[in-house]
């Protein structure tokens, strides 16, 4: 297993895991365009898209961003065959890093409302941390 950024060639990995992971949000013909996502992963000192791969295969995807002061981790999926192997929390903790390296210690998440998953996650991570 590694967590790396990815680039704009993953793009088609990056939506079909969003897509499999039910994610509600998507505009493929608008701000999740090809060309929507090669400008903001341009965005090297703002955003980054981390990527979780286990044999060579992306199971995993968070975008890190930030406007110099306040962090933000949006867009978390975990293949649904995948799930409950902590691949999750893996990739928060590698988001907070990169954050904390770029000197960001406000982190803010953005969870869809119906995404009861990730509520559950977020959640229980802050629990963690508070004890």
């Amino acid at each position: 297993m590694v967590i790396r950024a990815l680039g704009a060639d993953h793009y088609d990995s990056v939506m079909n895991l969003w897509r499999r992971s039910g994610l509600s949000s998507l505009r493929p013909n608008g701000r999740d365009s090809r060309e929507a996502f090669a400008r903001q992963i341009s965005q090297v000192d703002s955003q980054v898209v981390l990527g979780l791969e286990d044999d060579g295969r992306l199971v995993g995807v968070v975008v890190v961003t930030h406007d110099g002061r306040k962090g933000w981790i949006n867009r978390l999926a975990v293949d649904p065959s995948e799930r409950r192997k902590g691949y999750a929390s893996r990739l928060v903790a590698a988001a907070e890093k990169v954050l904390h390296e770029k000197g960001i210690e406000v982190i803010a998440v953005l969870i869809e409302r119906e995404n009861t998953d990730s509520l559950a996650l977020f959640r229980d991570l802050l629990s963690i941390q508070a004890r």
